[in-house]
């Protein structure tokens, strides 16, 4: 596996519509604020700088994650953070193009 691949930059092996199909949840790790001026609908806010505390509440839901944000950087971070704790992640991006690709 390259360094872009565990960073999230790399080739998605599966798509973003198979991880819903599989009952992915998305999790947006901007801040409030940025979250509270747009989101995909039905996605969770948890803000990157707290993500790490919230991997045993996200291993509880026995779901796939994807990790997304404004440019795909911070969901990148988040993605790795994930992975590196088992949780089957996948780097969404930035969400304005996320939410284009679940629509």
């Amino acid at each position: 596996m390259g360094l872009l691949n565990m960073l999230g930059f790399g080739g998605k092996s599966e798509s973003v519509k198979e991880f819903m199909a599989k009952g992915a949840v998305v999790i947006d790790v901007r801040t409030y604020e940025e979250f509270a001026s747009g989101h995909i609908k039905g996605s969770k806010n948890i803000p990157l700088q707290i993500i790490s505390g919230k991997v045993a509440e996200l291993k509880k839901l026995n779901q796939p994650v994807i990790v997304c944000c404004r440019s795909g950087m911070r969901s990148a971070q988040a993605a790795s953070i994930l992975k590196a704790q088992g949780i089957e992640v996948m780097n969404g991006g930035g969400w304005e193009g996320l939410n284009r690709e679940l629509a």
